[in-house]
């Protein structure tokens, strides 16, 4: 865990924040039809949280504002006082205070969720029922996949901010997720985060027509000029080999 986790999960245990500030619902909805890996190029590479996090599921884009969970590993009792914080927008982003890949959410879990207008689950931690989950349309995801159970015993916290993958996520703030992975938009960006999502998908939309016109990415993006100054040199098959 890094120094800042460990500071914030220091400073975070036991406490259960009601009604945080949350992201612009509309933003938060209009940032749902782009992809992960396009805000994320259009933030400037912010706000992913990385490779360890994978979807149960396949071809399933959701975008909510971030109700988050600190656990104590093996231990899903926050998880049961989050639920009740939850409304109709929100997606649930449950951590715990040092690794742990147990199965802490399952499809009863998800049951009481979607019953709250909750958009999905990602969980640094692990998830079990799969199955069900995937034929209720619930998604997650998750850094594990085990059937191992949980106790109901240690403090932890909701609405804190809290550490996955590196980032920081506030309460409220955008969580995007879709094939590719997870990020997170600061909650006062979302509205310049679909901006830049705009543009960036103008720009791409271009050069795939370009690309499909056989225009090669040395030349639309200046890239030989690139090579020339790094020195990297043509040279004939037979001039190489001998």
């Amino acid at each position: 865990m890094t120094e800042l986790a460990e500071v914030i999960n220091e400073h975070s245990t036991g406490v259960i924040v009601t009604d945080p500030p949350r992201a612009e619902a509309a933003a938060v909805s209009a940032l749902a039809g782009y992809g992960v890996a396009t805000v994320h190029e259009a933030l400037g590479r912010t706000g992913c949280l990385g490779p360890g996090l994978r979807p149960i599921q396949q071809g399933v884009r959701v975008c909510g504002t971030a109700v988050t969970v600190l656990c104590r590993p093996g231990d899903n009792l926050m998880v049961h006082a989050a639920v009740e914080q939850c409304r109709e927008g929100d997606l649930m982003v449950v951590t715990t205070t040092s690794p742990c890949t147990d199965g802490l959410f399952g499809e009863l879990f998800a049951t009481a969720l979607q019953a709250r207008g909750v958009r999905g689950l990602v969980i640094n931690a692990g998830v079990r029922d799969t199955a069900e989950l995937r034929a209720m349309g619930f998604p997650v995801w998750s850094a594990a996949v085990c059937a191992q159970g949980t106790v109901k015993a240690s403090p932890g916290s909701v609405n804190v901010p809290v550490v996955v993958g590196g980032q920081v996520i506030r309460p409220g703030d955008a969580i995007l997720a879709d094939d590719d992975g997870v990020m997170c938009v600061p909650r006062d960006l979302v509205a310049t985060a679909v901006q830049a999502a705009v543009a960036r998908t103008a720009k791409e939309e271009a050069s795939r027509a370009a690309f499909a016109a056989g225009e090669l990415g040395l030349d639309r993006y200046g890239l030989r000029e690139t090579l020339e100054r790094l020195g990297v040199r043509y040279v004939k098959a037979e001039e190489h080999d001998g």
